[in-house]
């Protein structure tokens, strides 16, 4: 059985044009993380889907019972893949995600989805923290724009930033080609 699994975090509806929280890239950024998904599937690792839904019907996105809540079919989970509800960035905090991880001997985790500067950030400094060998492929996760102090920062920037801080302490970053090559 195979060590690695592949988290997919938070690749919803709201994300993708028409939802309440639409993030550049996101329709590239999950059709790569399939990619992933469908090499790992092959490959015979372990695929964890990792669904954000906030408990409030006043939150701005991922509302309980919310066609944006779903996971998005480019990514749908199959009928013996576990799926973790989470309601922080973080989708190891008050969830089952590392007793699954351990229960299943995992030692490598691979992490795919969005938001990066937020729930991928958060997941993967955490998965790291926990002792996992963790890979981020880069260019199946998405973010938006920010604004800080007046100041927009576009996306790609925002998405650069991220990896580049990842990369240096916490990850290894790889791509779609290279890790399903």
């Amino acid at each position: 059985m195979s060590k690695r699994a592949i988290v997919v975090v938070d690749i919803q509806n709201d994300y993708f044009p028409g939802g309440k929280y639409e993030l550049v890239g996101i329709e590239t950024a999950a059709g790569n993380a399939a990619r992933v998904i469908d090499s790992a599937r092959a490959k015979g690792d372990r695929v964890i889907h990792i669904q954000h839904v906030f408990p409030s019907q006043d939150a701005p996105f991922f509302t309980p019972d919310s066609d944006g809540v779903g996971i998005n079919p480019t990514v749908a989970p199959q009928s013996d893949e576990t799926v973790i509800v989470k309601n922080h960035p973080n989708a190891f905090l008050n969830t089952d995600l590392k007793q699954v991880l351990d229960a299943d001997g995992i030692t490598e985790v691979v992490i795919v989805g969005a938001m990066s500067h937020m729930c991928i950030d958060a997941t993967t400094r955490a998965a790291s923290d926990f002792g996992y060998d963790t890979t981020v492929v880069q260019d199946a996760c998405a973010t938006r724009d920010l604004e800080h102090d007046g100041v927009t920062v576009p996306a790609a920037q925002v998405h650069a930033a991220l990896m580049s801080a990842l990369g240096f302490a916490y990850a290894t970053l790889t791509d779609t080609d290279s890790f399903t090559a």
